[in-house]
Formats: C-alpha cells, structure tokens, sequence
C-alpha cells in the first residue's frame, strides 16, 4: 500500500526550496511554497519564473509547460495553507534546531494522513522524526543542488519510518525524473559522506600552504578530471553549509580525520560564505571571480 500523492508544499523559498518546487510543478504537483515571510516567498517564485524563462529561451522547455508548472504553484504564507497537501517537504537550513520549531509549528496544521519529509542533508532522520507528531510519517528525501540540474535524490527512513512512507516516497521521487539512492541514517548520508571531507581536506591544503586557490582547484579539475574544483564548488554549495556537515560528520562519528578546517571556520565567522555572500574563497564582487588566497 502506498499514499497517493498529488499535491506538496515547500517550506523554504531558498535555493533548494524553489528548485524542489519548480520540479515538483514541472512534473504536474499541485505545489505549495511557504516561508516566514511574504518577500521571501514573492523572491522565491521570481527566482522559479526566470529559471522557467531561462529554460524556454535555451529551447529547452516549451513555453506552455512553463505556463503550466507556473499556474501549480501558489504562496503558502502561513502554515495552515499547508493543510490540504499530502506530502511536505521542509527544505530550511542546515540546522537542527530551526527544523524542529518548524515541526512544532508545522504538525498541528496538517492532515494526520500527510507525510512529512526533510531535505536536510546531513542531520539524522530518527532524530529529526522524534521531534514530529508523525515518525512513521517522516523521511529524508535529499534532493541536490541544483534540483532541477542534479539527477540523484538519497532516500533516507528513520528507525520509525513505516514501508508504506518509504514506497509512497519513492514513487514520488521516480515520478520526478530523478534517480534514486537509498541510504543508512548514518551522518550525512552517502553523497555528502564522501564530497564533504574532499572538500575540507582541501582547504588543509590551502591552510597549510600546499597550493593556491586557484592551483587546487585547477589541480583537481585537471588532474582528476572534476567539473570544478573543490574550493569553488565549497562556495557554490556555501561555506556555513559545509561547516555544519563537517561539525555533524565529527560529532556524529566522533573521529578527528573529520574535524573542520580551522581557514574553513574563519571565512564562516567572517562571513565570507561563497557565492551568495559574494565572497568565500572567490571573490564574486567583480565581473569575474578572483580567488581571495
């Protein structure tokens, strides 16, 4: 037996939110999108039309599909508008303690038929799960950024998730046109398990002076043959990001090969978190980027 599902709210207008909606309406979901704040859902379906419009003027989307995916996906400005959906997908940021208000908040107004889903990317399900009214009705489904680009979506059930949650999910996700993977309720996973410490073990690498910025990344682009190296891409996924996936991994399986690189808190507690603080190991300020070491 799994649950039908035919309409999912988004709780979270970031970058993954509006690329787990687009694809959701894309795929003919009823989609809903929530946020604290209107701005922040009204910024959110802007950034969803012009990667729509930007699809369609590359001839890689027809327009009336983008009119279609466009008309499925409404504001939710309060939680109550979440009421009516049978899966919710809670894509905040990376951090425990936030995701667990939204469950308090979240729960009481949705359908106890309704399944909850996060799409943290390190955190433990069983853990999140305990937090919700519904740990039969929870599970990890980790979308990669970004969504709309990336393939691979990890499926991940706490101890409590029931065979029909994790079926309906699965569903879902094949649904999208995405592959699956399923993984162990284990720190961060499978992806970010292997990519996270690559990433950190190149910033020692630039700590401890072995290589510039740009002869690190050059040298893995080049000489492992990586689409982009491995500081820029610690940029584009976000250097609060990777530190918090880092801090996980070194709690969670107390082993000191996953302890942060200390350059790596610096550029976070100076604020310098990538691309979308316009500097992290690149500086983003200018017409091209220029490494910041």
């Amino acid at each position: 037996m799994t649950s039908t599902i035919r309409s999912v709210g988004v709780v979270g207008a970031g970058q993954m939110g509006c690329g787990i909606a687009q694809v959701c309406a894309l795929a003919g979901y009823d989609v809903r999108l929530h946020d604290v704040t209107t701005e922040r859902i009204e910024a959110g379906l802007a950034t969803i039309n012009g990667n729509l419009a930007r699809q369609v003027s590359s001839a890689k989307l027809p327009e009336e599909e983008r009119s279609k995916a466009l008309s499925l996906i409404k504001a939710a400005p309060t939680m109550d508008d979440l009421a009516s959906m049978d899966l919710v997908i809670e894509a905040a940021t990376e951090d425990e303690t936030v995701k667990r208000k939204i469950y308090q908040q979240l729960c009481p107004a949705l359908n106890p038929e309704a399944i909850l889903a996060t799409n943290t990317s390190s955190l433990s399900i069983t853990r999140l799960a305990s937090a919700t009214d519904r740990p039969e009705r929870f599970i990890g489904i980790h979308f990669m950024n970004p969504v709309p680009v990336m393939k691979l979506v990890e499926l991940v059930r706490g101890i409590a998730t029931e065979d029909e949650t994790f079926q309906s999910a699965n569903k879902f996700v094949a649904s999208l046109d995405k592959t699956i993977t399923v993984a162990e309720d284990f720190p961060a996973f499978i992806v970010n398990r292997i990519l996270l410490p690559m990433i950190n073990e190149a910033i020692y690498t630039l700590y401890e002076g072995v290589g510039t910025v740009e002869a690190i990344d050059t040298a893995m682009k080049l000489g492992a043959n990586h689409p982009m190296g491995p500081l820029q891409l610690a940029d584009f996924i976000g250097l609060d990001t990777c530190l918090s996936i880092m801090q996980v991994l070194y709690d969670g399986l107390a082993d000191s090969k996953y302890r942060p690189c200390p350059l790596l808190v610096k550029y976070v507690e100076a604020g310098w978190l990538g691309r979308k603080s316009g500097r992290g190991f690149y500086d983003y300020r200018g017409e091209v980027p220029v490494p910041t070491r």
